[in-house]
């Protein structure tokens, strides 16, 4: 049974990387190509900008559970810090709880909203997609937010960590300036 947990994780992981690498180049070449029909051909496609607004509200979304899973998010640490192992990972949990508890709210929300939208059959305004499956990614990004926030419950629980990861931006942009500083005195 772990063997197979470890596989799923495995291709989740990948699947995860893999669609969210696509959708920035897709993004990326979708605009690209949008700019350079409009101001060199002054032509365009209808259906782009809605494409575009699309695909990055999932690059967001899944890139939200994706974060939580790398470390990258931006954390607010300074008392955390500070903090006795014990009280770290008391801390971490409490986090991890409160954020499940807005996930649920925002699952729940999301299927009432999405029920809706597919009972009522709206379209996509430029393009003829059903409005409920374009928007299903509002069910989809923060299920699998949750998954991580619980995969991270269950490491804090285990001793695995002591709450969220954090990628540390002020250290590191320090660190930058420092060795800039070191450079300079060091070609003068």
């Amino acid at each position: 049974m772990k063997l197979l947990l470890k596989h799923v994780q495995t291709w989740l992981n990948q699947a995860e990387e893999i669609l969210i690498g696509l959708l920035l180049v897709s993004m990326t070449l979708l605009v690209f190509m949008e700019v350079l029909m409009r101001f060199g051909f002054d032509s365009g496609f209808l259906w782009s900008q809605e494409l575009t607004l699309l695909l990055s509200a999932w690059f967001v979304l899944l890139g939200l559970s994706y974060g939580v899973k790398t470390g990258a998010h931006i954390g607010v640490d300074v008392l955390v810090k500070h903090l006795s192992l014990r009280w770290k990972k008391i801390t971490g949990l409490l986090a991890v709880g409160f954020s499940l508890v807005y996930c649920g709210l925002f699952i729940y929300g999301a299927w009432i909203y999405l029920a809706k939208m597919k009972k009522i059959g709206i379209e996509l305004e430029d393009m003829p997609i059903p409005a409920w499956i374009a928007h299903s990614i509002l069910l989809t990004g923060i299920a699998l937010l949750s998954l991580r926030l619980l995969q991270l419950m269950v490491q804090i629980i285990k001793g695995e960590s002591n709450g969220f990861k954090h990628s540390g931006e002020a250290e590191k942009s320090l660190q930058m300036a420092k060795e800039l500083a070191t450079d300079k005195e060091s070609t003068t």
